[in-house]
């Protein structure tokens, strides 16, 4: 191990910062941040940095550095362009005894400044040794996907409960079990939305009932339209900890790749007049899991309130007084739209958009044609292949032109995206002939003539393939 990984106390620390250009700047910034007494030694001053020194953030001395400066100092860090100068400070700080940082030198260096990742009070520090800055900056950026903003907010709630709850569980196995129950469930849930109240009675409740098994809950969480890189970081986070997964048949293989290996996966999903599990039963399973205090994720593609029954079944969940989030997802229609390179809006084409469903509950197509078939106008039609030759016919029917552009984006992001593009007329044969089936959204509008010039998606040769009839 070449360096010691060490926090400093620095506030109200005597810390000397010699340059004074950008790089001293953002050394500036994370002194100061931390607390720092910082004195500045440069003899001019980058723009931020003198506005710092005139709202008397830190001292300026404007001359040139000199070893007397280090006088009293516990800290330095040389920031200048001149390689010799920079030695120079760490020879003298290494014989005063001051920790002292070179930067982008690290054999000259005492300490070195790794990428931070500030949850305070929790902090994370990653560092190369010195050796490759920007490999510990993208560690960094992919732990803070996975390290939710509200952790600091949930650092601070549970160091209020430290000593209760080591008076109520004195042995080290069982504050740690009991730590975990509240550190990854609902009730740090509730401190990281703000609900600090509510946490703070079901924490004393929690303290008080010893070791009493944890509240279950139930996450409707969007997977989005199929690619794992477009799931929110907290959709990710809440995969990783689900102890059930319910999910269907929208929701991409790929997705389920990303889901804690040990927890239970039950498949619940639905096809037109063929459903794996009814709605009700589905709803019923979520309360049953969670009062067995289990945490239920409810994994949909797109976005739980967006054709995803999600309001039904929250409906549910309230009324059994079960605690529950939804997180969204990026919609169907707008990935589908976006890798297809249709925009949904576009002022020379479309000023508005409709999202529809294919089918109303009992299966029919009446649809409110009169609002669907609108000019300058893009429909989105969810669940819409099987009725594909009806609602083509019925657009036409009630106004639109036969020779109306028309698409069916299949798995849209996805490597076996496909695009068939045509007209009202043509489409629905097209997609026979084509087998385009369900996961697709059908897109109605003038915007569909621009995936030609706007297409972008194109990851392999077979992947994202875009039809267009003759």
């Amino acid at each position: 191990m070449e360096f010691f990984p060490i926090f400093l106390k620095l506030r109200q620390q005597p810390c000397l910062l010699v340059g004074g250009g950008e790089v001293a700047l953002r050394k500036a910034r994370l002194l100061l941040a931390a607390g720092a007494a910082l004195t500045v030694a440069a003899p001019e001053l980058a723009p931020e940095l003198a506005e710092m020194a005139e709202r008397g953030e830190l001292k300026h001395l404007g001359a040139r550095y000199a070893a007397e400066q280090l006088a009293g100092m516990r800290l330095a860090v040389a920031a200048t362009d001149d390689a010799a100068v920079n030695r120079q400070v760490a020879a003298d700080a290494e014989a005063r005894g001051i920790l002292v940082n070179v930067v982008d030198d690290a054999e000259a260096s005492r300490y070195i400044s790794p990428a931070v990742i500030d949850r305070s009070p929790l902090m994370v520090a990653v560092a190369s040794g010195g050796s490759v800055p920007v490999m510990a900056r993208q560690v960094r950026a992919r732990l803070e996907s996975l390290i939710p903003a509200g952790y600091g907010r949930l650092a601070r709630f549970g160091s209020m409960f430290r000593d209760a709850v080591k008076a109520r569980f004195p042995d080290v196995d069982s504050r740690r079990r009991f730590w975990e129950t509240v550190l990854e469930g609902p009730l740090a849930d509730m401190v990281m939305n703000g609900d600090e109240a509510a946490a703070r009675t079901e924490m004393e409740k929690r303290i008080a009932a010893g070791a009493e098994a944890p509240r279950g809950a139930v996450y409707l969480v969007g997977a989005g339209p199929g690619n794992p890189d477009l799931l929110t970081f907290r959709a990710l986070r809440l995969m990783q900890q689900a102890d059930v997964v319910l999910y269907d048949k929208l929701v991409a293989p790929e997705l389920l790749e990303l889901v804690r290996r040990d927890a239970e996966r039950v498949y619940v999903g639905k096809a037109r007049a063929n459903h794996a599990l009814p709605q009700d039963d589905i709803n019923q399973l979520m309360v049953t899991l969670a009062k067995q205090g289990k945490r239920v994720l409810r994994l949909k593609g797109g976005d739980p309130f967006t054709f995803g029954r999600g309001g039904e079944e929250i409906a549910t969940l309230a009324e059994q007084s079960i605690p529950f989030e939804v997180v969204p997802g990026i919609t169907s229609a707008s990935g589908a739209a976006a890798y297809a390179g249709i925009p949904l809006t576009h002022r020379d084409y479309a000023q508005s958009v409709t999202f529809v469903t294919g089918h109303k509950q009992d299966g029919s197509i009446d649809l409110d044609w009169q609002a669907l078939t609108r000019p300058q106008q893009t429909v989105v039609v969810y669940m819409g292949v099987s009725t594909a030759a009806e609602l083509c016919q019925a657009f036409v029917e009630h106004g639109r032109g036969a020779d109306t552009p028309a698409a069916a984006v299949e798995w849209a992001t996805t490597e076996r995206q496909r695009t068939v593009c045509g007209t009202l007329s043509s489409l629905p044969g097209l997609m026979a002939s084509h087998g385009i089936a369900s996961p697709a959204l059908i897109i109605v509008g003038e915007v569909v003539e621009l995936a030609d010039k706007l297409a972008w998606f194109r990851r392999s040769e077979n992947s994202a393939v875009t039809i267009r009839e003759d």
